[in-house]
């Protein structure tokens, strides 16, 4: 099975926001953050992906998904090519 390591940015908001996760299947869990039942922190906002990682093995992706949510310097630099 595929996974993919993600991360969204909020659109048409004052203030940028940004989300990481992992996922099998990136189409419906957009959708699930877009309607409101993603998570909690991403609800409310309109999402885009900006960049996204696949894996073969899920607890690699997990493990990638980890590091990505703590290393900001990272972050921002993908916030910066979108």
């Amino acid at each position: 099975m595929i996974f993919y390591v993600y991360m969204l940015k909020s659109v048409k908001n004052k203030i940028i926001k940004t989300y990481v996760g992992y996922t099998n299947n990136l189409n419906v869990r957009l959708k699930k953050h877009n309607t409101g039942r993603g998570a909690k922190s991403t609800r409310g906002y309109k999402w885009k992906i900006i960049y996204k990682k696949r894996f073969y093995d899920k607890r690699l992706a997990m493990s990638f998904e980890y590091k990505l949510k703590r290393d900001k310097k990272k972050r921002k630099h993908l916030l910066s090519l979108s």
